[in-house]
Formats: C-alpha cells, sequence, structure tokens
C-alpha cells in the first residue's frame, strides 16, 4: 500500500467514524450554496413512500432473550473502553418489548414505509443451522403489525451484528462466512418473505470495513488495512449469494444493497486534488458500485491496494459474476460530502453537526443521487438513511424542540425532490431514524431519532420534528 494511501487512510479516520455515511463523485464542487435551495412548493410524485428507519441492535434490547445469540456489537460493546460510557445495546430502546407501541407512532405519524433489521444472532444464535422459531415469530409479529396499519416493510438482512460464533470462525475475513450468510438469508426468506415486499442484502458494507478493520471505531474493533478491503469483498460476495438466494425461492420481492454513498471533490483546482479525489472516490463509492452495479472493481483501486494485496489474491472465478447478479433497487445514505486535497487529506468545508465527521451540505445528496442515475442507469433508488445528530432534551411542558434537524430534513428533501425533477428514479426516503438509539461508539450521548426516548423510563414523545415530518407526509412535499 503506497504511503499516499496510508495518509489518505489515516486523515480519513476522524470523518468516517460511526452510522452512516455517503458516497463520493469526484469532480469539481459546482455549488457554493451547501443548502442547493429550497423555495416553492415541492410536490412529490404520487405513492412516493416517506418512511423512517431503524436497525435491529441500536433499538430491539433483550439481548438474551428468546434464543438470541452473541453478536460482536455484544462482544464490542461489553469491552470496556470501546463505547462512549461504556453502553451497550443490551436495553437500548427496548423495541423487543414495546414495538406494538412503536408501531402506533408509526401510523400515527402516517409513515408508508419501515426500514428495519433482521438480527442474524436472534434467527441462527451461532450464525448456521436450524432457525431460531422464536426469533422469526417476533419478526412476523412486526411485520403483520405493519401490514395492520398499511405500512410497507423494508427488511435489511445484515446490519452489522454478525453472530460472535462467526467472528471467532474468522469473520468476514474468512470465506464462508459469506456462504453462512447466503444460508442465513434463505432461512429468513422462507419464513418471512411472502410478507415482505423489499428486501435489502448488507448495510453500509464500507462501514464495517472502515470503522471495523481500518480504524477500530466499531466492531470487531480492528486495525488492518489488508484485512479490510478482503473483508470488502466477503461481504460483496454474501450480497450476491443474498440476491441469488432470493431469486430461487421464485419470490417476486425486489432486493439490493444499502450503501452510504459519499459525494468526493476536488479540495482546491489542481490537477493533483483532482486525481486524489478521483481515487478518493474509488474507495469510497466505486469499489462498491462497480462490482455490484458492473461487475467489476475500479482498477485504480485495485492498483492502489496492489496485486499481492489480501483482496486481490482473495478473488475467485466466478466471484464478481456472483456480486453482480440483477438487482432491483440501490437504496442510498448520504450524510456527508468530502473534500480531498492534493495528498489524499481531507478538509472541512461546511458547518458539522454534533456528529465531527458530518459536514451539512444538503447539496451533496443531488450530487449522489444524480451521479449515481448518470453513472449506472435508471436503476430504482431509495434514500434509507438521512439525518441528523442533536443533544435534544425533554423541557419541563413534556416537548422536544428539534428546530435544526427540521431544517436539516426539509434542506436534503428539497434537494432529492430536485434530482427526481432531473429524472433520478427516486421511489422513497426513510429518515434516520424512527427512535433515539444506541448510536455504537457514541453509546446514547447522540439521538438522531423523530421520537425521543427517555431511556430510564423507555417514554417515548414525538419531537417537534416528528410532527413536521407527518405535515410533510400528509401533503406529499414541502
Amino acid at each position: 500500500m503506497s504511503m499516499l494511501t496510508r495518509r489518505r487512510l489515516l486523515s480519513r479516520a476522524a470523518l468516517s467514524a460511526t452510522a452512516g455515511a455517503t458516497g463520493c463523485d469526484a469532480g469539481t464542487d459546482p455549488d457554493t450554496d451547501p443548502t442547493g435551495g429550497s423555495g416553492g412548493n415541492l410536490r412529490f410524485p404520487t405513492g412516493f413512500g416517506w418512511g423512517a428507519a431503524t436497525s435491529a441492535y441500536q433499538i430491539e434490547g433483550a439481548a438474551k432473550e428468546d434464543g438470541r445469540g452473541e453478536s460482536v456489537w455484544d462482544t464490542f460493546s461489553r469491552t470496556p473502553g470501546r463505547t462512549r460510557n461504556g453502553d451497550t445495546g443490551d436495553v437500548a430502546a427496548d423495541h423487543y418489548h414495546r414495538y406494538a407501541d412503536d408501531l402506533d407512532l408509526m401510523r400515527d405519524l402516517g409513515l408508508r414505509s419501515y426500514r428495519f433489521s433482521i438480527s442474524w444472532p436472534r434467527i441462527q444464535p451461532d450464525g448456521t443451522g436450524t432457525p431460531n422459531q422464536r426469533g422469526l415469530d417476533f419478526y412476523r409479529r412486526l411485520v403483520d403489525g405493519l401490514h395492520e396499519r398499511g405500512i410497507s416493510p423494508m427488511a435489511t438482512l445484515f446490519h452489522w451484528d454478525l453472530p460472535q460464533t462467526l467472528q471467532d470462525a474468522g469473520g468476514w475475513e474468512n470465506r464462508d462466512t459469506a456462504y453462512r450468510f447466503a444460508e442465513y438469508a434463505e432461512a429468513v426468506f422462507h419464513g418471512l418473505g411472502d410478507r415482505i415486499p423489499a428486501w435489502l442484502t448488507i448495510n453500509e458494507p464500507k462501514t464495517v470495513v472502515q470503522n471495523g478493520y481500518l480504524y477500530g471505531h466499531h466492531a470487531p474493533g480492528f486495525q488492518d488495512p489488508q484485512a479490510a478491503y478482503l473483508v470488502a469483498h466477503h461481504l460483496q460476495l454474501a450480497h450476491g449469494l443474498a440476491v441469488r438466494a432470493l431469486r430461487a425461492t421464485g419470490s417476486a420481492a425486489r432486493i439490493g444493497p444499502a450503501l452510504n454513498l459519499h459525494p468526493c471533490y476536488p479540495a482546491d483546482d489542481s490537477a493533483e486534488a483532482a486525481r486524489a479525489s478521483r481515487l478518493y472516490d474509488g474507495y469510497e463509492n466505486r469499489l462498491y458500485l462497480d462490482s455490484i452495479l458492473k461487475g467489476s472493481y475500479p482498477a485504480d483501486v485495485l492498483a492502489d491496494l496492489g496485486a499481492d494485496s489480501r483482496i486481490a489474491r482473495g478473488i475467485v472465478d466466478g466471484d464478481l459474476e456472483i456480486i453482480s447478479s440483477p438487482v432491483d433497487l440501490l437504496a442510498v445514505q448520504y450524510y456527508t460530502p468530502y473534500y480531498v486535497t492534493p495528498t489524499g487529506g481531507t478538509v472541512t468545508r461546511w458547518p458539522t453537526s454534533q456528529a465531527d465527521w458530518q459536514q451539512i451540505y444538503p447539496n451533496g445528496m443531488y450530487d449522489i443521487l444524480t451521479r449515481v442515475t448518470r453513472d449506472y442507469g435508471p436503476l430504482p433508488l431509495t434514500v434509507t438513511e438521512n439525518g441528523l445528530p442533536q443533544a435534544d432534551t425533554l423541557s419541563a411542558d413534556g416537548t422536544v424542540d428539534d428546530t435544526g434537524r427540521i431544517d436539516f430534513l426539509r434542506e436534503h428533501m428539497a434537494a432529492a425532490h430536485r434530482a427526481v425533477s432531473d429524472g433520478v428514479p427516486l421511489e422513497s426516503y426513510h429518515v434516520w431514524s424512527l427512535l433515539d438509539n444506541f448510536e455504537w461508539a457514541e453509546g446514547y450521548d447522540q439521538r438522531w431519532g423523530l421520537v425521543y426516548v427517555d431511556y430510564p423510563t423507555q417514554r417515548r414523545v414525538l419531537k417537534r420534528s416528528a410532527h413536521w415530518y407527518r405535515e410533510v407526509i400528509r401533503a406529499n412535499g414541502l
């Protein structure tokens, strides 16, 4: 690995460290207005899927109930010094016990779509073998409850909670894990598939690669660049195998990956910055987009990693054919842009949120959505994560005033509307997140939800943003 790459990887650590971040468009930054402009009366297409998103480990709790096995995040979060305040997801938002009330909240908000994840260790406690019926039953109750309330389920198969038993056998560095994932996916398809119209395979493989294997901020907590990109390949392989597993069932459900994509811009007008931004984009976006949608890894990234890298040695004939098995949709998660210097580092251009890696730049939403359509064709898109953390507080009168979140969402929705107006086939938009939750290494300090969770009592309170979002859904626009 070149020295440029090492510097780049180190410089990215501060920006890439937590729940959701997005993809990169190498090129000049065309707009000095971070909002992209949102004036006017903006209506979305009829039937647009307004929704919200969560993930299993972040909200469910019930870590040791009904046959659930240990995950890498159980191990990681219970290891001293790994998470802020030593927080864990053992209880989280207690959604496992309160899902019916949470479903009522979704109905009252008017949600049309709910994107959630299924806990692999709740279905297969050791990552293999006969499915745990109690785990399947929980998700069946959840999905039935969504249908009863007129909300369309969108289920993610993997949102980072790998069974610890598989991690002990090598985790995603072990090629066999991809095949165990396909078996797990097949079990879930057979157990739940008749009620779920849209599936997402792997959530943010890049975050597992970067935060789990480059920086050690996330489970399993390693710092090994060579392992990281072998892991990237095996995650992509697992995605392709899951797509094939769904097709083999004869299901009419749709399936695709969930990728966090960051627009990447040169930090200055130099040719060196343009070249560095292009390579940065390769690691951030094209490594995942090209393999899934074009059947090849970007040549510049493979060259930068080297012919003797573990990923280069780990690619087996036929792998990219599996990885590029045709998908029905692409889930895009956008949080922040990157501005890349001539030496491959990054600089901050816009104000940041409570998460210091997140620059608030709504126009990046437009750029990444239009870039995907321009470069990869008119594949149906869904935004499955977009949101803002704040130090929200519950006032004495029982309200939560999160005006900053409203401003953030309004401007990003306006950018998405511009993309739709310019021909992007965007079908739905999901706010991250429905509930305040366990924010990975940040524990419970950051609140991303539309709904405030008072953790000691598990009381739910609609924030001002939730009331605002309900009106957006009702009007089908801004």
